[in-house]
C-alpha cells in the first residue's frame, strides 16, 4: 500500500460530442465536444492539476474538430474503499469474490469483478468515440492529441493536446522533474508510515493473527503488509484468465476449475480482513492525508 505516484499520463478516450460540429483533418463531420469537468473544492492540488489538464485537452481537442471526454481523476479513497478503507464494503466483496483473481473466470459476465472479461471489455467513452472514426480520421485524431515523451522516437517533449494540456496544469515542469519529486514525496510519505509506532504495532499484531490462521508472513511493514496476502495469492495466479485458448500459452480456467480456487481465497480474503481489521483503521486515514496524495482533501 505504497503512497501512489502523481499521475503523469493523460487518459485517453472521447464522447458523442452535444455542441456543434467542425471539419475533422481526416475529412468529414466530426463533433466537437464542450464538456468540462468540475473542480472539486476540496480536491487537492494535485487533483485540481490533473482536472486542468483533462479540461485543456478538451478543449484543444475541440479547436482541432474533435470530441474528447475529459476524464476525472480516480479517488484515491474510493479506489482504495474495496480493499481495506472501508471494512463493511471490503467484507461484502472479499465474501463473493475473494481477492478478485479466480472470481474472473467463475464470474466472467460480472462488471463488478475487477478482472473478469466484462469488466476489461468495457471500453471508455473516448474509446468509444475513437471507433466511429475513419482511419485517415483516426490518425487525425492520434496526432492531434499526441502523447509524452519517446526517447525511442526522439520525440523530447510531450505533443499536441496533452502537451497544450501539461502546460495549462503543471507549467514549464519536465516530466522528469515531476516524477522525481513525486517519488521524493512517496519516499518521505513510507518512511513517516513505517515509522509510525502505532502503525508498527498493529501491523505485529496483525502479522501475529495471520501466523495463528496458518498464513505466511514476509513483511511487517506497515506499507506492504495490507496487500501482502493479496500479492501472494496473485502469485500463484497469474496464469489463468478467462475463456478458452487464445494461442498464448497461458492458461485458461473454466468455471468449474476456477469455483474450488475461489473458495480458498475467499476463506484467505476473509482471514487477512479479520486479522488487519484494525490495522487498516488506523493505517488508512493516515495514508490517504499523506502530502501529495491524489486523493480528495
Amino acid at each position: 500500500m505504497a503512497v501512489s505516484l502523481l499521475p503523469l499520463l493523460a487518459a485517453c478516450g472521447a464522447e458523442t460530442a452535444s455542441s456543434t460540429g467542425g471539419d475533422a483533418p481526416g475529412g468529414g463531420k466530426v463533433s466537437a465536444g464542450s464538456g468540462q469537468l468540475d473542480i472539486p473544492a476540496d480536491a487537492s492540488d494535485d487533483v485540481k492539476k490533473q482536472y486542468l489538464m483533462e479540461n485543456a485537452i478538451a478543449a484543444c481537442m475541440k479547436k482541432q474538430g474533435f470530441a474528447y471526454t475529459p476524464e476525472p481523476p480516480t479517488d484515491i479513497a474510493s479506489d482504495w474503499a474495496n480493499e481495506g478503507a472501508d471494512y463493511e464494503l471490503t467484507k461484502k466483496f472479499r465474501q463473493k469474490y475473494g481477492f478478485g483473481y479466480a472470481a474472473a473466470a467463475v464470474y466472467p459476465d460480472d462488471p463488478q469483478s475487477p478482472l473478469s472479461k466484462a469488466a476489461q471489455d468495457k471500453p471508455s467513452a473516448n474509446a468509444q468515440y475513437l471507433a466511429t472514426l475513419t482511419a485517415q480520421q483516426k490518425a487525425a485524431y492520434n496526432k492531434a492529441l499526441g502523447g509524452p515523451p519517446d526517447p525511442k522516437a526522439d520525440v523530447k517533449g510531450w505533443s499536441g493536446c496533452q502537451a497544450t494540456g501539461n502546460k495549462a496544469a503543471y507549467g514549464n515542469a519536465s516530466t522528469q522533474e515531476r516524477s522525481a519529486e513525486a517519488e521524493e514525496q512517496n519516499q518521505a510519505n513510507a518512511q513517516a508510515l513505517n515509522g509510525d509506532p502505532k502503525l508498527v504495532g498493529l501491523a505485529q499484531s496483525y502479522a501475529s493473527c495471520l501466523k495463528r490462521d496458518g498464513i505466511p508472513v514476509t513483511t511487517t511493514q506497515p506499507t506492504s503488509i495490507g496487500e501482502m496476502v493479496k500479492l501472494q495469492v496473485a502469485s500463484s495466479s497469474m496464469s489463468y484468465f478467462v475463456g478458452g485458448a487464445d494461442g498464448t500459452g497461458e492458461k485458461h480456467l473454466t468455471k468449474d476449475e476456477a469455483l474450488p480456487l475461489l473458495t480458498k481465497e475467499i476463506d484467505l480474503a476473509m482471514k487477512d480482513l479479520a486479522c488487519g481489521k484494525d490495522f487498516r483503521a488506523t493505517y488508512f486515514p493516515k495514508y490517504l492525508k499523506a502530502p501529495g496524495s491524489t486523493g480528495n482533501g
